[in-house]
């Protein structure tokens, strides 16, 4: 069976590792060979973190060789660029519409060393003219509309299950979401799942 490789990345608190712990649990329940490594440096700080995901038969190493990355998943835009190099020709970024500005280029901006702040399009530009096949999923509003503001990995997920519905069940993907999140925040979850699946 062909291998899948993902990577997620995104900023610390955004709900990166939930997301992964998601995808993968969702594999064991659909019978799939998952094999994950994370890592994270200042994530609690929003730094950045990025997880290695590999699904199939044969995987042995969690780790991804740059340029052989199936798919990036990402919860904001400047990562998913950062990133870009562990993507295939052609292969398939989603990500979330949005884009938060690292602290050193604030200090660039406010020490007059840049102009402006970089912006969304030029991220997005850069990452399609890369060879890549992007889909943009506005998260946040997703996640509003849901009732969950934090559910945008749950959102993304949902995006995600589109492309891994050879391998990975709907409803793999839901129980898994109802056994990782809070009984409480069960149901929006859900309804940010399928929000993301229709997006």
């Amino acid at each position: 069976m062909k291998q899948t490789n993902i990577i997620l990345c995104g900023i610390g608190g955004e709900g990166l590792v939930l997301l992964s712990n998601i995808i993968g649990e969702a594999c064991r329940l659909a019978g799939e060979n998952v094999i994950s490594g994370e890592m994270h440096g200042l994530a609690q700080r929003s730094g950045s973190v990025i997880v290695h995901m590999r699904i199939g038969d044969e995987v042995l190493s969690p780790l991804i060789p740059p340029g052989e990355a199936d798919m990036i998943v990402s919860l904001e835009v400047m990562e998913a660029l950062r990133y870009l190099h562990y993507l295939k020709p052609g292969g398939t970024v989603i990500t979330n519409r949005r884009l938060v500005h690292p602290p050193g280029e604030t200090h660039d901006l406010v020490m007059g060393n840049v102009k402006k702040y970089v912006e969304y399009d030029e991220v997005l530009d850069a990452i399609k003219g890369a060879d890549a096949d992007v889909i943009e999923i506005k998260a946040l509003s997703l996640a509003k509309k849901a009732g969950e503001v934090r559910a945008q990995n749950v959102v993304l997920a949902g995006a995600l299950s589109n492309a891994l519905e050879d391998k990975i069940s709907r409803d793999s993907f839901l129980q898994a979401i109802r056994g990782m999140v809070p009984e409480k925040a069960v149901d929006d979850n859900v309804k940010a799942f399928e929000l993301g699946e229709k997006a």
